[in-house]
């Protein structure tokens, strides 16, 4: 009689199996930790941006939260680049911050509203049905 050793077959595929159940989970997690990581992001670019939107107002001396004369004088965008490129110094971006920040997941800018006295910005989020809005300095999430 030989001894033999070894795993068998069914032994083989049921090891197979739980690996890949394993991995599969795994994957699961790691996509929710992804997205949550990236509603972070968001959620620290919308406040930075309303940071330098009232330091802005504060510094200006003109108490309002875009500069109302020059290339750059236009509430449609906070996000404005004068016309060789650069940020314009006549924003809260421009002054404060030193890049235009975008969202994680498509680059895009963030959904900016408003005028020289009062703005809106919103970031929808993925990790839940809400997305995250600064007016005028106060930031908060909102349910969709």
């Amino acid at each position: 009689m030989r001894n033999k050793k070894g795993f068998t077959l069914i032994e083989l595929l049921v090891v197979i199996a739980i690996i890949g159940l394993l991995s599969t989970l795994a994957v699961v997690s790691l996509n929710g930790a992804r997205q949550k990581a990236r509603d972070a992001v968001r959620k620290s670019d919308l406040n930075a941006i309303a940071t330098a939107m009232e330091l802005y107002k504060t510094e200006s001396g003109n108490d309002q939260y875009y500069a109302t004369v020059g290339a750059c004088a236009t509430p449609a965008n906070l996000a404005t680049k004068a016309t060789d490129g650069d940020l314009c110094e006549g924003n809260a971006i421009g002054t404060y911050m030193t890049s235009i920040p975008g969202d994680p997941s498509t680059d895009q800018e963030y959904t900016y509203t408003g005028d020289a006295d009062g703005y809106t910005i919103t970031a929808d989020l993925e990790s839940t049905a809400s997305s995250f809005v600064c007016t005028n300095g106060s930031c908060k999430e909102v349910a969709d």
